[in-house]
């Protein structure tokens, strides 16, 4: 078959959705890549990718600029015409799902997160719940990462229950995501957060914490790895990084192709979003056997075991979160070992690519079994 994959930045099927474009590509089926493109479009067609470049804003919505990108989609669509089309990011299940039944081609969503329209409340939360209502309405298939979400979807009957699978986040590559040693006993304790410098992240509040930190434990230290100052309207600007730099409470670690040397050398990963799909900077440190510290919100408690994996906190509050910090420097090294153990066994048991491979393969079955029948 002939898949079309959209998502909103290319670099997100390298990093997330190789596993599975190289599992699809296994079974003869080619694959076309749909998205704005980036640094990412050259590393897609060198694993046998085609690649169409998608112009679209990822910024809030705006019914000019949607308008214009469903009506794009749809043409892109008829002139392709896929087999079926994988969807991934809020935009593009949305308007490509609307898109997609204009043009007559199957159509399956991931539901990856909500983004900010959902934490904003109010009127844009309503106009964004009536986009999904309409685009997801005659979809024999839509996936989520995490139950929270799903459910969230079911109580604002934005999807029905039999329209509705789960998958395990993007899956992990547990060969490439091996466990390693944790950092030696006597070596100054080391907390990263992995994520887009966004407000949403918990950024804010990981910084706070880390002041907390600092005045009572000087030698830890506290890390941040991820793009400052990226198209979105609760981005952090470089200049604000930078002070936090000069002030000596974090350490900017820039971007990174992989992340897993950073994740090696740190003794803990954390992550405070105020909502997450499936935070794959967890699943990660998790699969490599670092304990977590996390919010108690969709997405990042699906990954937690509380007091097993990791230690999960307050969202929007840096308080709790110095606190969970405090929680894991009190632990003597094999306890932290046996966290981080706890974390690898649990993604070994829930979180295998296999699982969302085989949960593609079925879809697709179904999907192309229906337009047949």
């Amino acid at each position: 078959m002939h898949i079309l994959m959209t998502v909103n930045a290319a670099w997100n099927i390298w990093n997330f959705r190789r596993p599975l474009v190289e599992a699809l590509q296994a079974d003869g089926h080619r694959i076309t890549v749909l998205a704005p493109p980036d640094g990412s479009v050259d590393d897609l067609k060198r694993i046998g990718c085609r690649f169409l470049p998608l112009k679209m804003s990822v910024k809030g919505l705006n019914p000019v600029r949607d308008l214009e990108l469903q009506y794009r989609l749809k043409r892109i669509f008829q002139e392709e015409r896929p087999d079926a089309i994988l969807s991934f990011t809020i935009k593009n299940n949305i308007f490509g799902a609307r898109a997609a039944r204009a043009a007559g081609v199957p159509f399956i969503p991931n539901v990856t997160g909500l983004g900010t329209a959902f934490l904003s409340g109010g009127l844009l939360q309503t106009i964004a719940e009536q986009l999904y209502r309409g685009a997801f309405a005659n979809l024999p298939i839509v996936f989520f990462q995490n139950e929270d979400d799903r459910i969230l979807f079911l109580e604002r009957r934005l999807v029905r229950a039999d329209q509705t699978r789960l998958l395990p986040g993007s899956g992990i590559d547990l060969v490439r995501f091996a466990q390693t040693e944790m950092p030696a006993a006597d070596a100054p304790p080391a907390f990263l957060m992995i994520a887009r410098l966004l407000r949403d992240k918990g950024v804010i509040e990981f910084v706070e914490a880390a002041r907390q930190i600092k005045m009572r434990h000087p030698e830890a230290t506290f890390q941040l790895l991820g793009a400052a100052g990226s198209e979105n309207r609760t981005a952090i600007d470089a200049a604000t990084v930078d002070a936090w730099v000069a002030e000596g409470v974090v350490e900017y670690l820039g971007t990174t192709s992989d992340v897993r040397p950073a994740i090696a050398a740190t003794s803990c990963v954390v992550l405070p979003s105020y909502r997450e799909g499936a935070p794959r900077t967890l699943i990660e440190a998790a699969a490599m056997g670092r304990p977590l510290i996390g919010t108690d919100v969709p997405g990042c408690r699906a990954v937690i075991d509380d007091n097993a994996s990791g230690f999960l906190c307050e969202a929007r509050n840096a308080d709790s979160l110095a606190t969970a910090m405090e929680r894991f420097l009190a632990l003597s090294p094999e306890a932290r070992a046996e966290m981080g153990q706890a974390g690898r066994a649990k993604m070994e048991r829930e979180f295998d690519q296999a699982l969302v491979v085989e949960a593609y393969r079925n879809a697709l079955t179904t999907v192309i079994g229906n337009r047949q029948s």
